[in-house]
């Protein structure tokens, strides 16, 4: 997904108050935005807590006055719904905006934490979500100051906020809460990582009180390159720089499936937390892959792997 600061590089998280033109900081490539980005939503909605955690995670109380702020400030039809650490303002009726925090922030949110994330994000984060497209741009524009470059949603690392048309469903949505957990818990992650694990969600349902990714859009694209012999080794992928994998038209796709084979083979949380504890050591992951995977030979373990994606299905 597309992440916007004033720094005109990539990344990804949620925006608000302050108005302000942000600037782009790299359109993601091909395969980096969904041609639908729905899917993600009917997963997520039934695990949702059955009521709405308002009490803010810390002990002071500065959530409080920043959602006072907020409701001070909203335009008129937007509702606030307090889902600590996050904010969930939307222009849909007060019920929908709460079953948005509900069901799809709150429990992303629950489940993320269990698994993989420990702290909350340093600031707060407000998730904008608009009812259509229209709404969508237009208040991009007058409330940021910005023009959209991707139909879905994008964060806006200035405001500190997420902007999405939540009409195209909660992928997006799932994907982009993974951002910010992922900038307070592991901020040395490469990019293939951070968008590996948070892609693997757009497509989501819960097992075992687990979260869990499932086959979604990007797997066709991935078959077509691993038919067409132009799918790069994991070492290339883990060595990506920033820009080489937000450059990438395979990328997004092959670091996805990565995440869904680790999880699949319940190593990916093993994975998580060994490559976050010896970053230091291994910082783009792949003698930690190795490690985990028990296998010397990723050539051989990369043809198992692109046999194994070709079976997969989708839908």
């Amino acid at each position: 997904m597309i992440r916007r600061s004033t720094g005109h590089t990539l990344a990804s998280t949620l925006a608000l108050s302050v108005l302000a033109v942000v600037s782009c900081k790299t359109a993601v490539p091909q395969g980096g935005e969904s041609p639908s980005a729905a899917g993600a939503e009917s997963s997520v909605l039934a695990d949702a807590p059955a009521e709405l955690d308002t009490v803010a995670p810390r002990g002071d109380d500065a959530f409080a006055q920043h959602l006072e702020e907020l409701r001070e400030t909203l335009p008129d039809g937007f509702h606030a719904v307090p889902s600590p650490p996050f904010v969930v303002l939307g222009d849909e009726s007060q019920q929908e905006v709460e079953e948005h925090a509900r069901r799809t922030v709150a429990w992303a949110v629950t489940l993320l934490k269990k698994d993989f994330f420990e702290a909350d994000p340093d600031e707060f984060i407000d998730i904008w979500l608009f009812k259509d497209a229209e709404s969508y741009v237009g208040h991009a524009r007058e409330l940021f100051g910005d023009e959209p470059s991707t139909p879905y949603g994008y964060y806006t690392e200035t405001h500190h906020a997420l902007l999405m048309n939540i009409a195209t469903g909660g992928g997006t949505l799932v994907h982009e809460l993974v951002h910010p957990f992922m900038d307070a818990n592991f901020p040395a992650c490469p990019s293939w990582l951070n968008e590996g694990l948070a892609s693997l969600f757009e497509q989501c349902g819960e097992v075992d009180g687990h979260i869990v990714g499932r086959t979604n859009w990007r797997l066709e694209g991935l078959q077509e390159a691993i038919a067409a012999g132009t799918l790069p080794s994991f070492e290339a992928l883990t060595k990506t720089t920033t820009d080489e994998f937000y450059a990438s038209d395979t990328g997004y796709a092959q670091a996805r499936y990565l995440c869904y084979f680790l999880q699949e083979q319940g190593k990916l949380i093993e994975f998580f937390q060994e490559f976050r504890a010896n970053v230091a050591e291994d910082p783009t992951g792949y003698a930690t892959l190795q490690r985990v995977l028990e296998v010397d030979d990723m050539v051989a373990f990369q043809a198992q792997w692109e046999a194994h994606v070709m079976a997969l299905k989708f839908p």
